[in-house]
Parts: C-alpha cells; structure tokens; sequence
C-alpha cells in the first residue's frame, strides 16, 4: 500500500499494465481515474473498480492538461500519476531508420514513439508541478521498460525513446526531490500484455524481448504488485525482472562485449525456426 496516495491517475489504464496498476490501486483504498485513447476500454475498467474513466490521447499536451484540470478541479488533488502509455512498432525493412514499422500504420514511428514513450512524460511533469511543489509534494511513476537500460532488438525507435524517458525521469527526480517529488521508473522485459501478442501476430521475432524466453514473461498483476511495493519503499528503479540488474551491469562494465552479444542474439532470433 502506498502511504497518503488518494487519488490516482494511470494513463494507459484500460488494458496490461495500466489495468492491473488500477485495479491493484483501487483494491488498497485509492480513488484511481482510468486515463486512455480507448475510452470504451477505459470505462469498462472503471466501471470494474468504481473509478473514473476519461478518454486521452497522452501524444497531445492539451490532452494531458485537460486530463489533469478536469480531476484536480472535479474530484480532487492528484497525490500520484503513472504515465503508463507506450507504443512499439518494430523496425521497418530497411532496419533502424526506417520511417515505417512492421506493425500498425503511422506516419512515422519514430515521431509517434517520441510523443508517446518521451513527451506524455513531460507533459504530465508540466502540468503537474506546479499543484504538487504548492501543496508539499507528489508522485509520478512512469513506465519506460528494460529497453530503456539495455535494448529491444529490432526496435530502434522504442529502445531510443525508453531511454531518453529513463533520462527524463532521472532529471526529474534529481531537479525535484528536495520539493517532495518522488519518481519511480518502471522497467520489465516482457510482460502478457498486447504489445508483446502484436508482435507475434505479425509473424516476426523483431519486436520481442530477446530474453522472453530465458527470464520469463511477467503478468501485468505481477508488475503492478512490484509496482506498488515499489513505490511504497521508494525505490526510484523498480525492476520486474530482477535479471535486468545483471544485464545492466554487464553492459556497463563491457559496451563492446555487450553489443557483440547482442548481435549474436539478433542473429539468432533473425533465423527461421
């Protein structure tokens, strides 16, 4: 359980992660309002836990601000805000540049990652600040993924965006935390979410976690209880999957040996079964 948390705001709420995170909120006593693009998906979780449903698309500011007036205006101060929404597409044929991904038809992904995976973050730090630095303090947990430490292989967008959202949270927790701003980041590698099953729908091994198989795949209760005992310990880096510690600090300790594995395991999963 999270001390003095009342009310809560979980963008992505109406599905995986998101939707797990309210429902375990809302199980400890917390008044959690479902944010999502999905408002249909929104409503039915918020009808599940006796929340609030309001639809959101987190790639627009006015969005975010609107979200943020309209609950801190009708219903009350947001003592926590989990900006949990995030998009993958996969790289495209021509690899990590592409415009295009294999899944799903945008305009350009890098584009759509980077409104989603990077500016929502921001957005919702703008909007937020200001009421909670006033009133002594708040909280903001954002998903960013495993990805955000190591790498997604055949996901230059998504590995390139998770980690400029791990930076940002980083920066807001160093440039806030003397003003009673707490900040979690949340890093699984896969989780049973549809992220992970659009992937495979597409036929292709080039948007999923190279390590599924070896570390396991996570439920999205699973994360969101590690989320809450997260949170509530005050832990900044709140890893799912304990292995992603490990893998870190190879990385760390030897970049060049570290990108020579990971090819070899591009390689690996790139050869038809």
């Amino acid at each position: 359980m999270i001390e003095n948390c009342r009310i809560a705001v979980v963008t992505g709420g109406g599905n995986g992660i998101g939707r797990a995170l309210c429902h375990r909120l809302a199980r400890d006593g917390v008044k959690v309002v479902v944010a999502d693009l999905d408002e249909r998906a929104a409503r039915a979780v918020a009808a599940e836990i006796d929340g609030i449903a309001i639809a959101a698309d987190v790639g627009h500011e006015t969005d975010i601000a609107q979200l943020v007036e309209r609950v801190e205006n009708d219903i009350g101060p947001i003592d926590l805000f989990a900006s949990n929404a995030g998009v993958t597409f996969g790289d495209g044929a021509t690899g990590a540049a592409s415009r295009s991904g294999c899944i799903g038809k945008v305009e350009d992904r890098w584009q759509t990652c980077w409104q989603i995976n990077v500016m929502a973050h921001v957005y919702a730090a703008r909007a937020l600040l200001p009421r909670m630095i006033a009133r002594g303090g708040g909280y903001f947990v954002n998903t960013v993924s495993a990805a955000g430490l190591l790498a997604s292989i055949g996901d230059a967008a998504y590995t390139t965006t998770k980690h400029a959202a791990l930076g940002f949270a980083e920066s807001l927790a160093i440039t806030h935390g003397h003003q009673g701003i707490r900040v979690s980041v949340v890093c699984p590698q896969a989780v049973q979410t549809n992220m992970i099953e659009l992937a495979k729908s597409a036929d292709s091994t080039d948007a999923i976690w190279g390590g599924a198989d070896a570390d396991g795949i996570a439920t999205p209760e699973e994360v969101a209880d590690c989320i809450v005992d997260g949170v509530a310990a005050g832990k900044f880096m709140i890893l799912p999957h304990p292995t992603v510690t490990t893998y870190f600090q190879r990385k760390a300790g030897d970049h060049d040996r570290w990108i020579g594995g990971m090819q070899r395991l591009r390689e690996k999963l790139a050869k038809p079964e």
